[in-house]
């Protein structure tokens, strides 16, 4: 028997625009968690309007807050506030990515719910932390990425700044969130009592360094970009083929002696440029190219073919065209369909958390604004012209 999801019955109500608080609540409400997304009247969160739109709705936006119900509030008005602050006094959590010091200015910081709920537990998400020199600049992913040093090594050497090409700092900003949320949730089991919690895209950013960090702490170099090779392992990268790109990592002793095998390189076991993987790493550049004069000659398929049997790990360079129809997500049902209100069947990209007996949320497409303000303003003893 399937049980209920484990966040249901935890209520979470949501103040937020593009990516960060939103992405950070999508995973609360894959979870289980009823999400309340909070939305000026006019217009609502910006992503709504961003290109494509499917019969003017935003494409990205019905992805990104699935599983939410939409109240439109104007919290720059009292009847606004009031009502905010009524719904906080009914919620577990609080979400928000606005910049520091807005919900202060606006009467509906943390202290102040605090005193209406004691046990809410508070998410603010910014570019650069609640405190600090930069604490009141305008914070986006790339600013992000540009200071927590990762465009300092993405690229390749010598070649311009080049960012990640997705958000990153704002997508794991928002699960750092959501994983904070969840542990203060268990906390709060033992004492009863909320917490506020700071998550920062800066700090998101730079907590990916880990390799790097182990390199400038032990010997003061600084990393600088290597493409898609490995900080110091090798061979680990992308490696050309006759049409295309595959990656190919034999970083152990038999995955790398079955990469020689496979590639007919045999003589390279007893030379001792690649005698183990850090003499390999140490001379990188002259083994990746002995390496893609062989690959260069076949296709991609061939040697994922030739590469899997000898049971050395790769895999095909894809495009997202090639990703969303794959055959292996597909076989796993990663992909499915949320009903929404206008437009009919919202294609999704699935949890990647699969539980064994609390399955994710496959529930609704982010709802058109205000979708539900009339439902909440009765729940909390309003009508609806309040809002």
């Amino acid at each position: 028997m399937i049980d209920s999801p484990p966040l249901a019955g935890i209520r979470v109500v949501e103040v937020g625009n593009y990516m960060a608080a939103p992405f950070c609540a999508m995973q609360l409400a894959d979870l289980g968690a009823e999400v309340i997304k909070v939305e000026h009247p006019e217009g609502g969160d910006q992503v709504r309007q961003s290109a494509p739109l499917i019969e003017g709705e935003g494409s990205a936006f019905m992805r990104l807050n699935r599983n939410k119900r939409s109240i439109a509030l104007d919290l720059k008005t009292e009847r606004g506030k009031q009502i905010f602050r009524k719904l906080a006094g009914t919620a577990d959590v609080v979400v928000e990515n606005l910049r520091p010091g807005t919900m202060t200015d606006l009467g509906l910081a943390y202290e102040s719910l605090e005193r209406i709920n004691p046990a809410l537990i508070y998410v603010a998400a910014s570019g650069w932390g609640q405190d600090g020199p930069l604490r009141d600049q305008p914070g986006m992913d790339i600013m992000a990425q540009a200071r927590s040093g990762l465009m300092s090594i993405t690229g390749t050497p010598g070649g311009e700044p080049v960012k990640v090409g997705v958000p990153m700092c704002d997508l794991v900003c928002a699960l750092y969130g959501a994983l904070a949320a969840v542990a203060a949730l268990y906390e709060r089991r033992q004492t009863g009592k909320g917490q506020f919690i700071d998550v920062s895209l800066l700090e998101a950013g730079v907590s990916f360094a880990i390799w790097e960090a182990g390199s400038f702490f032990a010997t003061g170099d600084i990393p600088q970009p290597s493409g898609s090779a490995h900080q110091s392992a090798a061979p680990y990268q992308a490696f050309r083929a006759a049409d295309g790109w595959l990656t190919i990592g034999a970083t152990t002793k038999p995955n790398w002696t079955a990469l020689c095998g496979a590639l007919g390189l045999e003589r390279l076991l007893k030379d001792e440029r690649y005698i183990d993987s850090n003499a390999r790493h140490r001379n990188r550049e002259a083994l990746a190219a002995m390496i893609e004069s062989v690959t260069s000659t076949k296709p991609v398929d061939y040697w994922l073919g030739v590469l899997g049997e000898a049971g050395v790990p790769c895999a095909p360079i894809q495009d997202f065209g090639q990703v969303f129809t794959d055959p292996h997500l597909l076989a796993r049902e990663y992909f499915w369909d949320a009903p929404h209100r206008k437009v009919g069947p919202v294609r999704q990209l699935g949890s990647p958390m699969r539980f064994s007996r609390t399955p994710v949320r496959r529930d609704t497409a982010g709802p058109v604004l205000g979708q539900d303000t009339a439902a909440l303003l009765a729940e909390l003893g309003f009508g609806e012209a309040d809002s």
